[in-house]
């Protein structure tokens, strides 16, 4: 066994961990999930915002509520498995600039305090 199955027998594990407290642990009742630094410092909401009650709702089926919470996470989460086991197209140049300009974008456009711009930002 090479070093980079091992990297990735460490990393599944984690997400197997991770995914198994958001599973039993609501974000919302529990105090072992940190709050967003982000929005503690500043009052904005961040584009990962929402994130952890998202995923929680996602593992227990409930995808309008993860949607509600924070649809970018929730929508992009497919492409992150195709990046996951299919990694060549991410070396190309373009695409960093173009996940970083949907992120920026996103980040700005879930703190505008107008209608329909509200409902991004996680209730």
């Amino acid at each position: 066994m090479n070093r980079r199955n091992v990297g990735y027998i460490f990393l599944g594990g984690l997400l197997i961990v991770a995914l198994g407290l958001l599973y039993f642990f609501n974000p919302v009742k529990t105090a072992i999930f940190l709050p967003c630094p982000f929005y503690y410092v500043t009052g904005h909401h961040c584009p990962g915002c929402g994130s952890l009650r998202a995923i929680h709702n996602l593992l227990h089926g409930n995808i309008m509520a993860a949607v509600s919470l924070n649809p970018l996470m929730v929508f992009s989460t497919p492409i992150i498995v195709v990046m996951f086991f299919n990694p060549a197209w991410i070396y190309k140049r373009w695409v960093p600039w173009v996940a970083f300009g949907i992120l920026v974008c996103y980040g700005i456009i879930r703190n505008i305090p107008a209608w329909p711009f509200c409902l991004l930002a996680p209730s």
